[in-house]
């Protein structure tokens, strides 16, 4: 009997999928009360676990930490070995772990017990040493592994995954956690960038390509070659706006066969082009120009215009 992989992978992804599914059934007072007191902590939460909770466990305590929950993981094993030391008074801690029996679990339980700190569980066994000891117990029971031989832990470190998911959620939202707190900490890569990188602070960088509407077309020319943006900004004494020149408007003149030795800038240049304020973040700057399929913003304020941005200033952002 041959054996179909796409029916294999497909099959697991169902039994995984019907359990994440099932979870939405598992929120009950005790959920609700976790988050309740998470959110009112004025310490940290510990996340701990050993083996592939170990695991989940870590990426939760990253989830937390990005979105506004100090926590901390301290893996079970060495937490018997000295650190618990990491552990203060304030601190709530959370165990996870399917079984809710490991030797490590059943050992570090009733040290954090002594210590006094909320302890809540995440557990696959609602009858475990665990789930019967914690103060508050948060149900990942699932019904079988996506492993055929229903052991290694698949099916049940995805519901653990997706539990601590809605623990963060529910703590973001009740914490009131916009997209400026989310910036400040995610200053680094594409992703920060996209959150707090404004337009100015890429044009402040660039040259200001600027000519009268009265300047000729040889005077813009220069001016577009000298400031390598591809582009000029036709303007009036008052560094007003009125238009802009860009090579496509130089090849449009040049096919039109056009006598431009007596030409003027205002002649040639695009009238109400494309433009975009200096405090908007440089994202809405690259949603404009992909939009209207262009490369350049005039960056303008209050009418007058104070810069230029490229896409090419985006793009090496990592903003693409």
């Amino acid at each position: 009997m041959s054996i179909s992989i796409s029916d294999i992978a497909r099959d697991t992804i169902r039994l995984e999928s019907d359990a994440v599914a099932a979870l939405a059934g598992r929120i009950g007072p005790d959920f609700e009360r976790a988050v309740q007191v998470l959110s009112q902590t004025k310490g940290r939460v510990i996340f701990s676990g050993i083996g592939k909770s170990a695991v989940i466990a870590q990426k939760i305590v990253a989830t937390f930490n990005s979105t506004g929950t100090p926590a901390v993981f301290m893996h079970a094993a060495d937490a018997i070995h000295g650190d618990l030391g990491m552990i203060l008074p304030d601190d709530v801690v959370v165990l996870i772990s399917k079984s809710g029996e490991s030797p490590e679990i059943k050992t570090l339980i009733p040290l954090i017990k002594e210590f006094g700190n909320t302890l809540i569980a995440m557990a696959g066994k609602l009858d475990s040493y665990l789930a019967l000891q914690s103060d508050l117990v948060i149900d990942t029971v699932v019904e079988q592994e996506a492993c055929p031989n229903n052991l290694a832990p698949t099916t049940s470190t995805t519901a653990q995954l997706v539990m601590g998911d809605a623990l963060a959620i529910c703590l973001m939202k009740l914490r009131g956690f916009r997209t400026d707190d989310f910036a400040r900490v995610h200053p680094g890569g594409a992703l920060g960038k996209r959150l707090y990188l404004r337009v100015q602070d890429l044009a402040n960088a660039n040259e200001k390509p600027a000519v009268q509407s009265d300047a000729s077309v040889q005077e813009a020319i220069l001016e577009m070659t000298q400031k390598r943006l591809g582009v000029t900004a036709v303007v009036d004494a008052d560094q007003k706006l009125l238009g802009v020149i860009t090579d496509g408007d130089l090849r449009r003149m040049l096919e039109r066969g056009s006598d431009w030795g007596g030409m003027k800038a205002a002649d040639i240049m695009t009238v109400a082009p494309k433009t975009i304020a200096p405090e908007a973040l440089a994202v809405e700057a690259l949603s404009v120009l992909q939009e209207h399929s262009i490369t350049q913003l005039a960056v303008v304020s209050a009418e007058k215009y104070v810069g230029m941005i490229h896409l090419h200033d985006l793009v090496r952002e990592g903003l693409h």
